[in-house]
């Protein structure tokens, strides 16, 4: 199959310098909320990829559920093949593809486990359904069927028949607190505007315009 001829050009406005705000975190919450006003699926979700010294690099999709002026914060099993990755090599790297507006926002920076007060937090607003699969699923493990792992939802919702579904020590939040973050904007003829937002030592930000 030859899919060499598969291109489009890049038809938006402009990015510039005098445009953007200083602050990262406030650029993006202005793209964030732009996406998911043009009806963008899933502007929350992002590619995270992690590393591992024996297997090498990992990426896969999760969804963002907070982020403030801190870092980006999303939810996992503590256990799974992401988790042992950023146990063992902190830093990472994410990307949030929102093609439909020829953007994309890369971020790199060292991950930490959040609070369990605060995981507590999230996991109470989650739907009942998706708390007990938090408890049925040892997450990245290989599993012998689709009825094993309905089995283990079946006995999970029956353990937890009465009152609110308690929050697994094996689940939680980590916050991505990033040293750098481009917000990138395509544009015609491959001349894409590229702006690097990096962290300085006195907790400022360096703005630069990088070649495409």
């Amino acid at each position: 199959m030859d899919i060499s001829d598969f291109r489009r050009e890049y038809m938006s406005q402009g990015l510039h310098r005098e445009a953007l705000i200083e602050d990262p975190f406030k650029q993006f919450e202005s793209w964030f909320q732009q996406a998911t006003d043009s009806g963008t699926q899933d502007p929350n979700a992002f590619s995270l990829a992690t590393h591992d010294i024996e297997t090498g690099p990992s990426v896969r999709t999760v969804l963002l559920k907070l982020f403030d002026e801190n870092g980006f914060v999303f939810f996992t099993n503590y256990n799974s093949q992401k988790s042992l990755h950023i146990k063992a090599f902190p830093q990472v790297a994410m990307l949030f593809p929102w093609l439909a507006l020829n953007r994309q926002v890369r971020v790199e920076g060292h991950c930490e486990k959040i609070s369990t007060a605060a995981s507590l937090k999230y996991f109470a607003t989650r739907p009942r359904g998706s708390q007990l699969g938090a408890w049925c699923s040892d997450q990245s493990e290989v599993i012998e069927s689709r009825s094993f792992l309905e089995q283990k939802y079946r006995e999970a919702a029956d353990k937890f028949k009465s009152g609110s579904v308690p929050l697994p020590s094996s689940w939680g939040g980590y916050r991505i607190v990033p040293r750098r973050i481009e917000f990138w904007q395509g544009q015609e003829n491959r001349l894409h505007d590229r702006f690097q937002y990096t962290k300085q030592s006195d907790n400022s930000w360096k703005i630069e315009r990088l070649a495409p």
